[in-house]
């Protein structure tokens, strides 16, 4: 089969350590029936042997031409090809008790997250490959110059934890950054929640934006709302400084008091 050349506007780097996929594969350690999609299969280093492990997979590949060679390599009735952008997917379609898997193009790796948020509900778990220093970013703790919007959001929502990192040199182009492999696992329906999921987004945004200034002068016409104390935050804190509970309590009292609307 002709060489594929990667991509730049598809973000591709591609996976060629098998001793990489192979720690890939393991942590995903996936049964027979599991319900499997993966996300950006490219030349199907992780396609092949999660299919050695699966009745059947779903891919999700943007790219035309490495879309119909997954096709000719692999019986259709074994691997489903859905020909689009992961952006785009409504990921619901393919049921409940869901595994997603993927080296996650670094040009879109932080959108597509938020994207899946929405679909957490059907999500088992997830295992991801990107960028070391956005799953720094994910993992981090309040107090580290990592701990961000992305760590407030996806905490919220998932328990995550990273499990190794991965050399440039594991790819074909070797990107000019590690990479790390990442476990997301959905929390549960009885998770600790703020009343509106659409007004904790916007606090949580609108805090962050100015992560070097202090809370009470970034939240602006909000401010006068907060009873700082009440909520367990001190009013010097800025954002990075905030847990996730403590950003639901103080959403939740926005929302109570009619400062943020609630949808």
């Amino acid at each position: 089969m002709s060489q594929h050349q990667a991509r730049k506007r598809f973000g591709q780097n591609f996976l060629t350590d098998e001793s990489v996929v192979e720690s890939i594969v393991r942590a995903v350690a996936p049964a027979r029936g599991d319900t499997v999609v993966e996300i950006g299969p490219g030349l199907s280093a992780l396609t092949r042997p999660l299919l050695e492990r699966l009745d059947h997979l779903t891919a999700v590949e943007i790219d035309r031409d490495l879309a119909a060679r997954l096709r000719k390599q692999f019986d259709a009735a074994r691997l489903t090809v859905v020909e689009a952008d992961a952006l785009t997917v409504d990921f619901s379609q393919f049921g409940p008790g869901l595994r997603v898997v993927g080296n996650l193009p670094y040009n879109i790796s932080s959108p597509l997250l938020f994207h899946l948020m929405a679909w957490a509900d059907h999500v088992r778990d997830q295992h991801f490959m990107l960028q070391r220093e956005v799953i720094d970013r994910m993992v981090a703790q309040p107090g580290g110059g990592d701990y961000s919007r992305l760590s407030v959001m996806l905490q919220s929502r998932y328990r995550m934890e990273k499990l190794f990192d991965v050399p440039p040199e594991a790819f074909d182009p070797p990107p000019k950054v590690v990479s790390a492999v990442v476990r997301m696992q959905p929390l549960p329906a009885e998770r600790p929640r703020p009343l509106s999921e659409t007004a904790f987004a916007a606090v949580v945004a609108r805090a962050f934006s100015q992560r070097r200034k202090m809370l009470r002068r970034v939240l602006g016409d909000w401010t006068p709302h907060i009873a700082w104390d009440e909520l367990g935050i001190a009013p010097t804190a800025r954002a990075e400084e905030v847990p996730v509970a403590a950003f639901m309590r103080l959403t939740d009292a926005l929302v109570r008091a009619g400062a943020v609307p609630a949808n």
